[in-house]
């Protein structure tokens, strides 16, 4: 099936592991011109050299994403190297879980810096230059974006009330966004995975297992019997359904949130 997405210029933060990785890796394999975000040039390094090792290339940008210019930067400086941005995925940003007894408004506003702004600055930055490139006529496509965004904000937990809302929010901003731009033809959709194999999952695995008195192995059956798909994702998986979000294939899909949690949380 051919996505229509070879040639496009796609820019994803938080690119350099897990779900943001998956998803550089997943574009370069449709022959899109890939820039991957991260504020870590170890991180960056090493995502370069794993793509290499499969024959893929991508852009690499350095960006601290708590600060606005930073994103406006890294937005530029991308679009010097490849081209207008075609595709934004966001992937960037993760949110400190807290005791509800020391959760208080500096815990709260930590959260946001955190996890909100680093998705709100790239892609009002990128906005920006879509909705130019539409009023110029300059694009068929203006452009889409994709937001992975936890499904903490769809319920709450105790530990995790200041990330969740943080997520809430972010869930708001993609449909409200979603709804104005698209006079531009503009979309803008998102993706709320739950477990996922990544480095992040991996950590909080090792942390059960040690608190529950039994290995990994066995912490990550216990975690995974409770999905009803019978087990985590794959940051794989996401990455296939940012891609199809992102392709003419999904021409008519904007201001959705997509869960992908195994249904382990089954709302309407």
């Amino acid at each position: 099936m051919d996505l229509g997405l070879k040639g496009k210029v796609v820019l994803i933060t938080g690119g350099s592991k897990g779900i943001g990785l998956a998803c550089a890796r997943a574009f370069a394999v449709e022959g899109a011109k890939v820039a991957i975000v991260s504020r870590n040039p170890a991180n960056l390094a090493r995502a370069r050299e794993q793509l290499k090792s499969e024959g893929l290339q991508v852009h690499l940008a350095r960006a601290d994403l708590h600060e606005q210019h930073s994103a406006a930067d890294v937005v530029e400086e991308a679009t010097q190297a490849l081209g207008p941005i075609d595709i934004l995925v966001n992937s960037a940003g993760a949110a400190r879980r807290y005791d509800p007894e020391t959760l208080d408004a500096d815990a709260f506003k930590a959260t946001m810096d955190a996890k909100y702004f680093p998705y709100i600055y790239p892609q009002q930055e990128v906005l920006r230059r879509m909705v130019a490139r539409a009023k110029s006529g300059d694009a068929s496509e203006p452009g889409t974006i994709v937001n992975i965004i936890g499904m903490g904000g769809k319920y709450a937990t105790d530990i995790h009330i200041a990330g969740g809302a943080a997520n809430a929010a972010l869930m708001l901003a993609t449909v409200g966004l979603a709804h104005y731009h698209a006079r531009y033809g503009i979309r803008i959709n998102a993706i709320n995975p739950g477990a996922t194999l990544t480095e992040r999952v991996e950590d909080a695995l090792a942390l059960e297992a040690q608190q529950q008195g039994v290995d990994i192995a066995e912490a990550r059956s216990r975690g995974e019997a409770k999905v009803p798909l019978g087990r985590f994702a794959k940051p794989e998986e996401i990455a296939d359904v940012a891609l199809f979000l992102a392709s003419r294939r999904a021409s008519y899909v904007s201001g959705a949130i997509i869960p992908m949690d195994g249904v382990s949380t089954p709302m309407i």
